[in-house]
């Protein structure tokens, strides 16, 4: 016999507040790649002409799309699957499909967190300068045991913040995480624009106000039309990966959130925060890494950060070490605190999935996930093989993993919610649980147009893009 919707709600745990819910839900969105990827593609994009783009798909494709995987969960009091289930039960696929995409991710995450693990503990104790040593990134990726080992460390970290609950666990450490995490990146980023180098062989001297020029100031000197269209893809990613959308994972905290609370607010709040981070550490990055390097040295990914910025780090003396350990701080709470948000996804699920406890479920997956993360830290030794992607780029086990959860299934995921709530449902369906609280939904027309038809289309090119299909059909992509 199945629970009514009141008994499932009374069984529901719930955050205490909407400070508690935003700065959880602040904690999914500000990840590593607000620390890597959003500074390297402004540099690389034009520096304002992105930010610009990016702002405004962050008011209203971002909104619409985080506004409805947490109504989607706040409406049902389910986590993904059961969520989809309630709305339409001939889309419980797409509940599905939602659900393999943390579980996805969460295969590999700790790996990336092992990564900032060991570094941050390598400015901890002092040990910079062995960072800074040609080939060191590579020789501790491509090392059979370390990773893993800081790899499973980092898991275990997640698991006794989960294990702790909603409130207890996932609430408490993001109420002092997030803050912690602001207020250093606003003190790094402060510290970074103070910076000047004069090269020794040119005597040209950079200072980080240049480069903070570079970063803000649009460019449009060389923008056209099908460079514009890139800049607007990269925006688009970066904004979609960055809010969490389409992991289940708001759709789960969206179940935790008691009806009395104001979504319009707590949207917008999470919306600042991640974008705020994103653009302190641009604020950090671009003109550090520009005083040293020049724009040129703005690389993408991993590199930027374990051998651009250490190496930043150490040119700058004993300063730099303290800077360089408070800046892998924050690197490690922003990865932690994203874990913490789909380690939490997966646990919500199998709790509903298969009647277990949250005990239960998360140590089940904690050995899981320890297994595959030793599985994927071999990827780059005992298993290293690349395949090429149907996005163009070359992969091995990582990427593959990656990009199959990221590039291919989110924006399907997404594409899919879009027509399920925006055609089949009806707008009406987030609408009336925004106005629940009582206040009116101020942005409602937006939010109706962008979710029919703007957000569809873009998650269809989106789509197209990452698959490679959009250049076999114009030749672009």
């Amino acid at each position: 016999m199945k629970e009514t919707k009141k008994e499932n709600a009374e069984k529901l745990p719930r955050f205490g507040g909407q400070i508690g819910f935003v700065l959880s839900s602040a904690g999914c969105a500000v990840g590593l790649g607000n620390l890597w990827r959003f500074p390297y593609l402004a540099a690389r994009d034009g520096g304002g002409i992105f930010v610009l783009v990016y702002l405004i798909l962050a008011v209203t494709f971002g909104y619409t799309m985080l506004m409805t995987d947490i109504v989607i969960g706040r409406k049902t009091g389910r986590s993904a699957i059961g969520a989809y289930e309630n709305i339409h039960r001939r889309w419980k696929f797409v509940g599905i499909l939602v659900f393999i995409v943390p579980a996805l991710v969460m295969s590999y995450y700790g790996v990336i967190g092992g990564w900032v693990t060991k570094y941050t503990a390598l400015f901890l104790t002092g040990h910079i300068a062995e960072a800074t040593q040609e080939g060191y990134f590579t020789e501790f990726i491509t090392d059979p045991g370390a990773p893993a080992v800081y790899g499973i460390v980092f898991v275990f970290l997640t698991l006794l913040i989960v294990l702790g609950g909603v409130k207890d666990g996932i609430e408490k450490s993001a109420r002092i995480i997030m803050p912690a995490l602001a207020v250093m990146m606003l003190v790094v980023s402060v510290f970074a624009l103070t910076l000047y180098h004069t090269d020794e062989v040119t005597g040209e001297v950079r200072t980080a106000l240049q480069g903070l020029k570079v970063y803000l100031i649009p460019d449009f000197r060389n923008l056209t039309a099908e460079r514009f269209f890139q800049i607007l893809l990269d925006a688009m990613i970066q904004l979609f990966f960055s809010l969490g959308i389409a992991m289940g994972i708001m759709v789960t905290y969206g179940s935790y959130v008691e009806k009395k609370v104001d979504l319009n607010r707590s949207v917008n709040y999470i919306e600042i925060f991640d974008t705020g981070i994103a653009l302190l550490a641009g604020m950090i990055v671009v003109p550090t890494t520009f005083v040293f390097y020049g724009i040129e040295g703005m690389t993408s990914g991993p590199g930027l950060l374990f051998i651009s910025l250490t190496n930043v780090f150490h040119t700058m003396g004993n300063m730099g070490t303290v800077v360089g350990t408070a800046f892998f701080f924050t690197a490690f709470f922003a990865a932690l605190t994203s874990s913490v948000s789909i380690y939490e996804a997966v646990v919500a699920n199998c709790m509903e999935i298969f009647h277990v406890s949250r005990k239960k479920a998360s140590i089940v997956l904690f050995f899981i996930y320890c297994g595959t993360t030793v599985l994927i830290s071999l990827g780059y030794s005992i298993f290293y093989f690349e395949l090429p992607l149907p996005n163009g780029a070359q992969g091995q086990l990582l990427d593959i993993i990656d990009y199959f959860s990221n590039s291919f299934m989110m924006p399907l995921v997404s594409l899919l919610t879009c027509i399920l709530i925006g055609w089949v449902v009806g707008p009406s369906f987030v609408t009336e649980e925004i106005e629940v609280s009582g206040l009116p939904f101020r942005r409602k027309r937006m939010y109706v147009f962008m979710l029919r038809y703007i957000a569809p289309a873009m998650m269809a090119v989106l789509f197209l893009q990452s698959t490679g299909i959009l250049k076999m059909l114009i030749g672009y992509g």
